[in-house]
């Protein structure tokens, strides 16, 4: 190599280090001068960054009374590698621990990071935390922060609002706006308005002595930013209905779902066992839930959207409007009825005794099983098979809300189930079954499952007339009305409008008929539309089923109860909801005989339960 060709080299080395050098001071200047973040990276040693928390969102009733608000708590915060000799019996005794779940959270935080703070006790009260402040400098390594806990003034509608916990780890996992020590929606409404409720953090920088003391604010606050409070909830529900069907539900197992028919905002949704929602809030929180969750009864499930029930004879219903809009039947239709519908001297559905036989009005107020066996039976042997004629049937099934998710701003929900071609394929072989094979769909039987908000939907999508609105909680974010198609536009089911009359006519003689099946249930001066239900249970006593909405022109409010091992659905659901209704449309209850003996009844004794 020539020795000019060396020394190009040579310099295009030291051009390449010279060009290096100049981006490191560069790059340094920018982060040591012009980045505020490396300011206060290297002075941490004198600086704490204190997260300021904001307010979660509060939450209202329809009627704007409060549901959910904060109270102010503390978490204690540990920073392991900042910990030295301290007094750790007189912290325990400070902040009401023992020492060996002192020496626990601190393994915890340490296996978190001895560099990073942790909680290491949550939600201490005001009155603890005032007590410890004072005396905080005797132990490095600890500090509070301060942080809000939900408070719920009307102990009502746990399985409505839901709980706030800490953020669990598969949250942290897939969501990088939250950090360990974070609040989370973990059910109800905080869980599915999480975004809204949950606000932004700010973050405070605070100097601090050597002694772990707070001297100010490093700068004046000029690296600060302030936490953003969450939005405020107004839900569809009316807190005093919800807290008087909890009441009527009180000792029994099932649910309630009242609904508007006209907005599809849901006025009241009540899962029993139900409990105070406060008992899932501060320290008493883990053992509260632990608790309750192994208790036998499930007061943590929410049956009003979760469980799945046989729907029973509420289920006639949309049997007869398939039926009229499949032209197999008519208002003047009759059927025999001689207590059952008999199709082979192997296959009979029985029927309680009444008259015979009757029109398609005095069905429903009648709940006659045999006129239902041979409409259902007519329905499917219109077309030329089995498996088409079923296909369309379950299409108008479908139309009614069954059978799928609503969609709706729930927490949770199921399916249900309105079983399928290919199911009963699998059960029995193709082409091997027919309409009488599964007749008991006819009355709400066989494999057929609905949840009580769908049944509840079922029927406003009645009481208007063929189309429903899909259930929601939320009326207003920030007092702004919720404008989201999903709820505003109307679902129309495939029955046309003017066959509803018939069968809604059929639904007041429920209650006016002298053979109605829910007369003893009538409310003066209100004209209620229903029907009753009693659902087979293999598990113990049948359950009641009661579906209505009222009044009959332009309804208010549509309804469904499930009482588990209730029996006949005049005994219980009907009148919890005809008492519903009354409270609801009329602010009153006139029948306090009938309430009297709601409000005192108990199902919830061993020979009832499943």
């Amino acid at each position: 190599m020539s020795r000019n060709k060396f020394a190009e080299r040579r310099l295009f080395f030291y051009f390449l280090f010279g060009l290096s050098a100049l981006l490191i001071l560069i790059n340094l200047f920018g982060i040591q001068v012009l980045d505020d973040s490396y300011k206060l990276s290297a002075n941490n040693n004198v600086i704490k960054s204190l997260t300021l928390y904001p307010e979660r969102g509060y939450i209202f009733d329809r009627n704007n009374v409060l549901l959910v608000t904060n109270q102010r708590a503390y978490d204690l915060m540990v920073t392991p590698r900042q910990v030295k000799q301290m007094d750790t019996l007189e912290l325990c005794n400070m902040i009401d621990i023992d020492k060996t779940y002192f020496d626990k959270q601190f393994s915890r935080a340490l296996k978190y990071s001895r560099h990073r703070p942790s909680i290491f006790v949550k939600e201490i009260s005001k009155q603890t935390a005032a007590q410890l402040q004072e005396k905080l400098f005797e132990f490095p390594g600890f500090y509070l922060q301060e942080r809000t806990m939900r408070e719920y003034p009307q102990k009502s509608a746990a399985h409505i609002l839901g709980y706030v916990s800490q953020v669990p780890d598969y949250v942290l996992k897939k969501e990088n706006d939250y950090k360990r020590n974070d609040n989370y929606g973990m059910s109800g409404v905080e869980n599915s308005y999480e975004t809204e409720l949950r606000g932004a953090k700010g973050v405070q920088y605070l100097i601090r002595d050597v002694w772990n003391r707070t001297k100010g604010k490093f700068e004046n606050g000029k690296y600060d930013s302030l936490a953003v409070n969450g939005k405020d909830l107004e839900l569809s529900i009316d807190i005093q209905i919800q807290e008087y069907a909890e009441q009527l539900m009180q000792n029994k197992k099932g649910a309630i779902v009242a609904i508007e028919p006209a907005t599809g905002e849901i006025l009241s949704l009540v899962s029993s066992p139900f409990y105070d929602p406060n008992l899932l809030i501060g320290r008493s929180r883990s053992p509260n839930f632990n608790r309750m969750y192994k208790d036998e009864n499930k007061p943590l499930f929410d049956r009003s959207l979760l469980a799945e029930y046989p729907p029973g004879s509420t289920f006639k219903l949309l049997n007869a409007l398939v039926g009229l809009q499949e032209d197999v039947i008519y208002a003047g239709t009759k059927f025999s009825c001689d207590e059952g519908w008999l199709f082979s001297p192997k296959l009979k559905v029985g029927c309680h005794a009444h008259s015979s036989p009757l029109n398609l009005t005095e069905s429903i107020a009648q709940s006659c099983n045999a006129y239902y066996c041979s409409t259902f039976r007519r329905i499917v042997e219109k077309y030329p098979t089995a498996a088409k004629g079923y296909e369309n049937w379950r299409n108008h099934i479908l139309s009614f809300g069954l059978g799928n998710f609503l969609n709706n701003d729930l927490y949770n929900g199921r399916k249900g189930r309105v079983p399928s071609v290919e199911f009963y394929n699998l059960q029995y072989g193709e082409r091997r079954w027919k309409a009488p094979t599964v007749i008991s769909l006819a009355i709400g039987q066989d494999a057929l499952v609905v949840s009580p908000i769908q049944m509840a939907n079922m029927c406003a999508a009645i009481a208007n007339k063929g189309h429903y609105y899909t259930p929601h909680i939320v009326r207003k974010i920030n007092g702004e009305f919720l404008n989201d198609s999903t709820y505003t536009q109307p679902k129309y089911t495939s029955v046309d409008a003017k066959h509803f009359a018939t069968v809604i006519n059929g639904m007041e003689k429920v209650y006016t008929s002298k053979h109605g099946t829910a007369k003893s249930a009538r409310v003066k001066g209100i004209e209620i539309c229903g029907k009753t239900g009693t659902a087979e249970n293999p598990h113990g006593a049948d359950h009641s089923i009661f579906i209505a909405f009222a009044p009959k022109d332009n309804p208010k409010i549509a309804i469904a109860v499930y009482v588990e091992n209730g029996g006949w659905g005049s005994t219980w659901a009907a009148p919890i909801a005809s008492l519903m209704i009354e409270k609801y449309l009329t602010g009153t209850v006139t029948n306090t005989k009938q309430e009297t003996f709601i409000l005192n009844g108990n199902l919830m004794n061993p020979a009832h339960e499943n």
